[in-house]
């Protein structure tokens, strides 16, 4: 089980704080962050968006200990068990309802993403239902990935780890961000059934060659000609690349929310309006790049120049190299170090290596004790480095007690 006598790591300010406290869970190791947002005259200390994940961590979790100073800008967490949908431990009916308040300016990519990391080290399949005033199921405008672009770029990734089985995400309804990029109203179920001891070790160093390009074009509560004016505009910059590309389109009605309007406290109004898109290129060795681009909730953006930015975001992601996209880096690194004691492989171009989040991500693995990667040079592409990553070796605890 988690080791919680340990004295708590150190950590300041709210960068990576998702990423510390799944590190922090998924090696039994207590943290304690300060100087969050200490400064800040309107808003210190937690955001809405973090007090969510810290409520779905004690959701998914058993013993878990969150402690949150007066100003909220300390915060201490002594993680527990990862139990997933266990009975007993707060879902009905196998599943967990997790609601996030219209506050939320981030997308539910911010909360899947994490689950996902946790949900291979559960002791039991995770089923959880993202619903509530806050969903934002589209990208948005602070870099959140929408939750198509999870399902299609980074759920695949898994089965490169020997966890394929009973993986699903659900999109239920549509959302886009609200009123000042805040709430979407949207609902999303997330079900996780694929359990196992220590992910395999990867090796994967051939980005190969793109073969394919996928994509979903969204809209809500606006016209569906919007869709078609976003798949042209974006195919026309895609097709000399990739023959073999086809956009979906999805239409779905605008949710409501119940009305703020004092004079009419029983009515309801539409939330959620906008478009986007997102696209998805497969290499011939199954490596996956994605890219995301959403209408700003102020409006003024035509369809056919989000289409354009999509697809020019996706080649910025090709032309980056290595067989693994900037998104998907971290939740790789992450899974190859909680592997078996063995030397995983995978190369990564230098403009991804490079990024303060995983320059960042390096650092704070070494501090819970992970392994620290190894460097060369790629022998076929001057612009990408191979790095080399020896699993810990823990894994799954609740299934090695079981």
């Amino acid at each position: 089980m988690s080791n919680n006598t340990h004295t708590p790591l150190r950590f300041t300010t709210q960068q990576a704080f998702a990423s510390r406290l799944i590190l922090a869970t998924l090696t039994g190791r207590p943290i304690r962050i300060s100087q969050i947002r200490p400064s800040s005259p309107n808003n210190p200390g937690l955001a809405p968006h973090e007090i969510t994940l810290l409520r779905l961590l004690e959701a998914v979790t058993n013993g878990s200990a969150i402690e949150i100073s007066y100003t909220g800008t300390i915060l201490e967490y002594r993680p527990g068990l990862i139990t997933g949908s266990a009975p007993g431990s707060g879902a009905s009916g196998g599943v967990i309802r997790h609601e996030i308040s219209a506050t939320c300016a981030r997308g539910v990519s911010y909360f899947l993403i994490p689950l996902c990391l946790l949900a291979p080290f559960s002791k039991a399949p995770v089923n959880v239902l993202f619903t509530g005033p806050g969903v934002i199921t589209s990208a948005t405008p602070v870099g959140d990935i929408s939750a198509d672009s999870v399902r299609t770029a980074i759920l695949p990734l898994f089965a490169k780890f020997g966890i394929s089985n009973n993986i699903e995400l659900r999109i239920l309804r549509r959302s886009n961000p609200g009123l000042r990029g805040k709430g979407g109203a949207g609902e999303v179920q997330l079900v996780f059934g694929h359990q196992v001891r220590l992910p395999k070790t990867l090796h994967l160093l051939n980005p190969g060659r793109i073969k394919r390009i996928r994509g979903v074009a969204y809209c809500t509560g606006v016209p569906a000609s919007n869709n078609a004016r976003m798949i042209e505009a974006a195919r026309g910059i895609l097709n000399p690349i990739a023959g073999d590309t086809y956009i979906f389109s999805d239409v779905s009605s605008a949710p409501y929310i119940p009305s703020r309007d004092q004079s009419n406290p029983k009515g309801k109004t539409k939330t959620g309006i906008g478009f986007g898109l997102s696209l998805v290129a497969e290499s011939s060795t199954g490596c996956l790049y994605s890219a995301d681009a959403v209408s700003p909730s102020s409006g003024g953006v035509p369809p056919e120049d989000l289409g354009q930015q999509c697809a020019y975001q996706l080649l910025q992601s090709l032309s980056t190299g290595g067989a693994i996209s900037s998104v998907a880096a971290p939740t790789v690194l992450t899974l190859m170090a909680m592997g078996s004691e063995d030397v995983g492989r995978v190369q990564i171009g230098k403009d991804v290596i490079g990024t303060e989040q995983i320059i960042g991500l390096a650092r704070d693995m070494r501090m819970f004790g992970l392994s620290g990667w190894g460097f060369r040079e790629s022998t076929g592409q001057e612009n990408d480095i191979v790095i080399s990553v020896v699993g810990r070796g823990v894994g799954n605890v609740g299934r090695k007690i079981a």
